[in-house]
């Protein structure tokens, strides 16, 4: 065999790092035993995996062909290593959110499945979808749990629950005591909105995308939590999920403005790279996930401890 694993791992390191530098520092090498690798790995196979451009380094085709097969055996290398050293559970496993699921859901599911399976190294990114789909397709992370839309062709989507946006707006409102608002009514109004790029503001845009008139956009917000004091401090209305928003329902901090013209549905799911190697681990937390949302219609109907 003319590569070894380590040769791998540091031609994946330096395909997700972008240079050498980078791919050493995360590898705990020296920039000069990185590029070493890389040279060896093409001098002992007879071909180039990058072109480069001074000390940028780019996959060609052939890099790209071999990088899905990379990960996938160092996975599994992972795997075979941990049981030679006895350790029969799990090794590691990073899951990317989108900050709705990540915020409300996520945090929960892995705090359960690391008290199952404490021997296992779980990290949690949360993120807008741009950013997780990229990660996904650069095999930075094992899962993503994502709102948004996903048409990356590398990238396999598996429906998860349904999940539907709502306008609401504080109780002093003049759209709180009529409960509902048509398009018209809300073309008049201040708004304030999740930034572009994320899965809330794709579904709210595509909701609204027949309607003629240009909505004031006070301001962009890039977490749930911030448009929520935002809108209770009157500074506008919004619009994000009912999952995020029962507790503040519950308590009467906000409230809910039903829009019967405008269709708000959208789907969570599960996304990975469609030639990533699926661990146990990984196959364990979607059983988990599915779990959780058995015989639910719809996110907010999901059982989830209080929030004060």
């Amino acid at each position: 065999m003319r590569f070894t694993l380590r040769q791998l791992q540091v031609f994946v390191a330096v395909t997700q790092q972008g240079n050498v530098s980078r791919a050493a520092e995360q590898l705990s090498l020296s920039q000069s035993a990185t590029s070493t690798s890389i040279t060896e790995l093409e001098r002992q196979s007879g071909c180039q995996l990058f072109d480069r451009a001074g000390k940028r380094l780019s996959l060609n085709a052939l890099g790209r062909q071999l990088l899905p097969q990379a990960v996938a055996l160092l996975d599994q290398a992972r795997e075979i290593e941990d049981l030679l050293n006895g350790k029969t559970g799990f090794g590691s496993l990073d899951v990317g959110a989108t900050l709705t699921v990540g915020n409300y859901l996520a945090t929960l599911l892995i705090g359960a499945f690391m008290q199952r399976h404490p021997e296992c190294q779980v990290s949690l990114h949360v993120q807008n979808t741009a950013n997780i789909v990229q990660q996904i397709a650069l095999y930075e992370l094992d899962l993503g749990l994502i709102e948004g839309d996903c048409q990356h062709p590398d990238i396999e989507v598996l429906p998860w629950v349904e999940d539907e946006l709502v306008v609401f707006c504080a109780p002093q409102h003049p759209l709180a005591a009529k409960g509902q608002a048509s398009l018209a009514e809300l073309s008049r109004e201040a708004w304030i909105l999740r930034e572009k790029g994320s899965g809330t503001r794709l579904t709210f845009d595509q909701a609204m995308r027949h309607h003629p008139t240009p909505l004031n956009i006070r301001l962009e917000l890039e977490h749930t939590e911030a448009i929520k004091r935002a809108v209770e401090s009157g500074l506008g209305i919004s619009c994000i999920s009912r999952l995020a928003l029962r507790d503040a329902f519950r308590r009467g901090s906000l409230v809910p403005v039903e829009t019967p013209g405008i269709d708000l549905r959208r789907q969570f799911y599960f996304i990975w790279h469609r030639q990533k190697y699926q661990t146990a681990a990984m196959r364990e937390f979607l059983d988990q996930c599915r779990a959780l949302t058995a015989g639910v219609t719809r996110s907010d109907e999901i059982v989830l401890p209080p929030i004060a």
